[in-house]
């Protein structure tokens, strides 16, 4: 029995992902930036040991960019479900569990400076912990590991707000649940955001050389831009 570990993404299809960031950037761009912060969410599961690892997808997973992550990761495809971003989650970590999982991590993708080190600490802190949680600098989450299935984490959250951890943790605590927690982590969701990467170019070794070179890239051109 492995611990399954789901990375949650979209297809990078212009003007469906990173829309936030356009303006200044054109929908190709946005689209080409979380390509690489996709692919190098893959990469950066690499020996890691005693995972089962799985890709959920969206829109569809008839995309061939899913296809590659099946093909080249050998990445288990499960397709996004339902209407709210805590719907989706709490399925596709029940399908995990469905499938045999002893225990269950999902992480996102905007997270160009994600160390390959906090992976592993989520791998050991799940073994001993009923939850485990990384917190974003924005309020949010990063990655969040389970046990066992408890839905109650995922409903009457008010997602996509800067209370999405605060509120997860107190339903945690509430249950009288083990909460382990990693470190914080920034995720890329804004223009600050956006420059914020852009100046750790070559000053962070995490970030890994495909998504470096796209915000090299996307910094140049923003310069005649902004």
């Amino acid at each position: 029995m492995s611990t399954a570990l789901i990375i949650f993404a979209k297809a990078p299809i212009p003007g469906e992902v990173k829309t936030r960031l356009c303006p200044p950037l054109d929908e190709e761009e946005a689209a080409s930036l979380h390509g690489s912060m996709v692919m190098d969410a893959l990469e950066r599961t690499k020996g890691l040991q005693g995972i089962t690892l799985y890709v959920a997808g969206a829109p569809d997973l008839d995309h061939p960019f899913f296809k590659v992550m099946e093909g080249r990761y050998g990445a288990r495809l499960l397709l996004q479900r339902g209407p709210d971003l805590g719907t989706r989650m709490q399925q596709a970590m029940q399908e995990a569990f469905n499938q045999g999982a002893q225990n269950v991590l999902l992480t996102g993708t905007d997270l160009p400076t994600l160390p390959h080190t906090h992976l592993v600490e989520a791998l050991k802190l799940i073994k001993t912990h009923d939850v485990v949680l990384g917190p974003t600098t924005d309020g949010g989450y990063y990655l969040i590991g389970l046990r066992k299935m408890l839905p109650d984490v995922f409903q009457g959250i008010a997602w996509s707000t800067s209370t999405v951890f605060a509120e997860t943790k107190k339903k945690i605590e509430a249950a009288g649940l083990s909460l382990g927690l990693l470190p914080e982590c920034r995720d890329l969701d804004t223009l600050d955001d956006l420059k914020a990467f852009i100046a750790l170019c070559g000053k962070d070794r995490n970030i890994t050389k495909r998504t470096e070179g796209a915000l090299r890239l996307i910094g140049a051109r923003l310069k005649e831009r902004i």
